[in-house]
Order: structure tokens, then C-alpha cells, then sequence
């Protein structure tokens, strides 16, 4: 799953893609994991990723799809990952699953995992349903796609017939104006919708990008930063320029955007970070201590959880083919970090929180017809 603005054209590159208030909080020991209830509410998912509790209560979950046999680009782990229209939209309510939504781009590799396509969703009225459509490339790739029509790297509205429209071009943003000034790519991730317009983290531009209503000019809203780390990764220069490949983006009860960092390769354990954002101003940072973070939502509790997609490091579980164990983490207005969940989670890829209080991940983020959405009770 390709996340994060190629670094080199080395190895380096083709790893690198696999998401008191105001303040950097003072980090804590963690808290020992809270007994959980987890009830499995979904299943059959291709490739789940975020999800949102809609105006209307229904769950839903943005599908990346399995790919298929249409054009080929190189894939950022080595290969290929092909185009097919296996993208969707799945509506769960009232214990039922539907997929209100098919036929959207989706990338994937020749058996379906790590797709790239729908990663988030938001519906904030019955019938009212927007998508981001991820790219995870430099937007020139997009020139091969022409004869097939299809739309990489957008923000798309759902229709309630199931058909969609595009309604803002991210990707060419990062190719027009590339925010953070590094190599062009894009790969439209996190996603807020309100009565403004819309909000989208760019995983692959390392930026946060405004869509106001009614106008076809985005802004950026942050950057976020590149820092050296140190590794142990062998053949590889230390310390290594890491980028922040922002996943998610959320509202805080302050009223300032939270966004949380994915981070890019080598992908470290526990660089991971949650930035503050106020608009005309740089980003701070709001916690830290987390490891390949891939969603954030703040809970009516005022905690802020946070999901991990790899507790451990991506890496590890990229050498191996294996899926990584995740994490779910409750970071209190102190700052006091509590594990909720972690070895139930594998390549968790997106949460949301329901007015009671419930939460909802999916699973087996970049499985093929194996994701599955969890309903969590503390």
C-alpha cells in the first residue's frame, strides 16, 4: 500500500510507499491494555480502509478494491499493480452489509492485496457521500489510464444511484503547486466533509489541502515535515530522510484539525506523530511516541484514539509478506497513553467512534475479500 512521496529511485524508493491542548503533550508509560469487547459487525471487505458513522447511523467503509486486468504501472514494492473497477462503497445498518457503491478505480497487485483506490469516506447526509480515490504516484502515471477513463487521485461524491462524479482533482494539486517541494506524487488519503467543503490528508504530498464549497481553488492548509532518523536497515545510508505521509485528519473539541503521520520509510517504531493544526500557522505537535499511525478521531470523552497499522514497524512485516500486528491507543487530555486493543488488530486500516462511544475499526486492511469491520466496547 503506497502511502508516502517517493524519496530516491533506489530501494529506498520502492519501500518507502508501503496515515494541555495547544502543545506537545509530556508522554506517559502505557497504561496495561483495558478488557475489550469485539464483535465482528463485516465481513468479505476487499482491502477496507477508513470508515465514518454516517448522519443516519449507518456505518460506512471505504473499499480499495482488488485491482484487476486493465493497465499495469510499476507497483512501489517491485512489480505491477494493475487497474481494475473493483473500488466500492459498503453501508452497514441494522446488522446488514450492502455495497451501495461499485465500479470505482482501484490499483492492486496480481492477487488483490495493498490495493490502492477508495481510501476514506464521509457522509453527512442521507444520500450525501464523498470518497477519496487514492494515486499513490507521481500524477503523470495518470496519462496511461486516459483510454480506460478512469480517475485516480480525486475527491468524488456518490450519487444515490450508486454512480459518482468527480468534484475535485487532488493530485493535480500536488503536481500544480507541490506544497512540501519534493518529488511530485500524490495519494488523496484522510478525509473531512463539512458544510464548507472538505478537508484532504495527502499522504503522498505530505500536505493538508483545503477544498472550499463552491470554489475549484484548493489551499494548502500545513505541511508537514521531514525528519532524519536513525536505522538499522542495511545498505541503506544513516541517518535516512524520513517524510511524514499524513493519514488522517480529524476535528478536535478545540476546534483545531488533528492530523496523524503514517511516517515513510524505514518506518520506525515509535516516530510516528500527531500534529495540531491551526490554519496560518505550522503545524505542532500534539503527541508523539506512535508507531505507523493510520487513523485518529477524537471520542465525545475528549480522548483522542489513535489507530496504528503496525504497532512494530512496517517494515518488518513487508520483508516477511505477513501482515503487521496494529494498535489502538486512547491518548487522554494529559497526555497519558492507553493501549485498548493491539493483538486482535492485523493491518487495521481506518476507525470512527459512535455518539455512544463505540468504536469501529477494519481489519485486514490490505486483504482481499478478507477485511472485516470490528465493533469495539470498552
Amino acid at each position: 500500500m503506497r502511502l508516502s512521496k517517493t524519496q530516491t529511485r533506489s530501494s529506498v524508493s520502492r519501500l518507502s510507499g508501503a496515515l494541555a491542548l495547544g502543545g506537545l503533550l509530556t508522554l506517559s508509560l502505557a497504561a496495561p491494555a483495558s478488557a475489550a469487547e469485539i464483535t465482528t459487525v463485516a465481513t468479505g471487505l476487499d482491502n477496507p480502509r477508513g470508515l465514518t458513522i454516517g448522519a443516519n447511523g449507518a456505518i460506512y467503509v471505504a473499499e480499495a478494491g482488488r485491482g484487476g486486468d486493465g493497465t499495469c504501472i510499476a507497483a512501489p514494492e517491485g512489480g505491477e499493480q494493475c487497474y481494475g473497477a473493483t473500488g466500492a462503497v459498503t453501508r452497514i445498518v441494522d446488522g446488514k452489509q450492502e455495497r451501495i457503491a461499485n465500479g470505482l478505480p482501484s490499483l492492486a497487485n496480481e492477487i488483490g492485496s495493498n490495493a490502492i483506490g477508495p481510501h476514506h469516506v464521509a457522509n453527512v447526509a442521507p444520500g450525501v457521500t464523498y470518497v477519496t480515490v487514492g494515486l499513490g504516484a507521481d500524477p503523470a502515471v495518470r496519462e496511461q489510464f486516459e483510454l480506460e477513463g478512469v480517475d485516480f487521485g480525486q475527491l468524488v461524491q456518490l450519487m444515490p444511484d450508486g454512480t459518482w462524479r468527480s468534484l475535485h482533482d487532488v493530485s493535480e494539486y500536488e503536481a500544480n503547486v507541490n506544497p512540501d517541494g519534493g518529488v511530485a506524487d500524490s495519494n488523496p488519503y484522510g478525509l473531512l466533509a463539512g458544510p464548507t467543503g472538505w478537508i484532504v490528508a495527502d499522504a503522498g504530498g505530505n500536505a493538508l489541502i483545503n477544498m472550499p464549497l463552491g470554489s475549484t481553488t484548493p489551499s494548502t492548509l500545513a505541511v508537514f515535515p521531514t525528519r532524519e532518523v536513525q536505522h538499522s536497515v542495511p545498505n541503506v545510508p544513516n541517518p535516512l530522510p524520513m517524510q511524514s505521509v499524513p493519514t488522517s485528519v480529524g476535528f478536535g473539541p478545540d476546534g483545531a484539525l488533528y492530523v496523524g503521520e503514517l511516517t515513510g520509510f524505514p518506518f520506525p517504531a515509535g516516530e510516528a506523530r500527531v500534529y495540531r493544526v491551526m490554519p496560518g500557522q505550522e503545524p505542532t505537535v500534539y503527541a508523539e511516541g506512535f508507531t505507523n499511525v493510520v487513523d485518529i478521531a477524537f471520542g465525545t470523552d475528549g480522548n483522542l484514539y489513535v489507530l496504528e497499522m503496525a504497532r512494530d514497524g512496517l517494515l518488518p512485516a513487508m520483508m516477511s509478506g505477513t501482515e503487521p500486528t496494529g494498535r489502538l491507543v486512547r491518548v487522554g487530555p494529559d497526555g497519558t497513553q492507553t493501549t485498548l486493543v493491539a493483538d486482535e488488530l492485523s493491518a487495521p486500516g481506518g476507525l470512527a467512534i459512535g455518539a455512544d462511544g463505540t468504536l469501529y475499526v477494519t481489519n485486514h486492511s490490505t486483504t482481499p475479500g478478507g477485511g472485516e469491520v470490528l465493533r469495539i466496547k470498552m
